[in-house]
């Protein structure tokens, strides 16, 4: 188990909204260990940069701050080693530290947690338990966005359950809402009432059909020239459709 070797420290931060690409820096004096975890964490999705020691490192941080989502931090280094790191990034950054660590090194994480981190994971472990555990935490530490989706100017916020049209709220009742939330959700695809009917009434109505269609006439007088999104497909059901 490579990770046998020494200690490293975990640094991560919460990409901005809207960027899809998570960036991490390696901090690590042995070339090999650096690309043994580099091609755990790319084939796992992440694009990597790479730091020989702790100069480097910080150099590396600096001229990248906005784009670096979590940094392995090697300990042991030529130069400036992790501490002195750890240090000078918290002069500027709170981020969130995991350290890995070898059991029964009580006076590094009684140090560590003197400096901030936040939890430990002692070795050995595998590379992937590394990746798992990193995911799990940039999962669990990612602020809640709110999910706001936009079909032609008709904007669903999920959180608030709202409705705006080019910008202007619509009031709508709560089957309403959850029908043309299930008619976006499902753009292009022609719906039955009875499919409708079992997943918007979740099988609590069993009247007749036809209430769609009468929440469907509320729903495209409320979307104004937006409504036409929504079709009639004749012997079947409704469709939303942007041409």
């Amino acid at each position: 188990n490579f990770f046998h070797k020494k200690n490293i420290i975990v640094f991560y931060n919460v990409k901005n909204a809207g960027d899809d690409e998570v960036n991490i820096l390696i901090v690590d004096d042995e070339a090999r260990m650096r690309k043994l975890v580099k091609d755990f964490l790319i084939a796992s999705g992440y694009s990597v940069l790479e730091a020989e020691d702790g100069e480097k490192a910080l150099e590396v941080f600096h001229e990248n701050k906005n784009k670096i989502d979590l940094i392995l931090l090697d300990v042991m280094m030529p130069k400036l080693d992790g501490w002195s790191v750890l240090r000078q990034i918290r002069q500027e950054s709170n981020v969130p530290i995991i350290m890995l660590t070898a059991r029964g090194e009580e006076q590094d994480e009684l140090f560590g947690f003197e400096l901030g981190v936040d939890e430990y994971i002692s070795k050995p472990f595998s590379p992937k338990i590394l990746v798992a555990r990193v995911e799990a935490i940039l999962k669990r530490t990612k602020p809640e966005e709110k999910e706001l989706k936009d079909y032609d100017g008709i904007v669903i916020d999920n959180e608030g359950r709202t409705v705006k049209v080019d910008g202007k709220q619509v009031e709508m009742s709560f089957r309403e809402y959850e029908l043309l939330k299930y008619l976006l959700d499902n753009e292009n695809i022609a719906l039955s009432r009875d499919k409708i009917l079992n997943t918007v009434w979740n099988y609590d109505y069993y009247g007749d059909s036809r209430t769609i269609d009468s929440h469907i006439k509320k729903i495209r007088h409320k979307l104004g020239k937006k409504g036409k999104h929504i079709q009639t497909i004749r012997g079947i059901g409704y469709k939303f459709e942007i041409k």
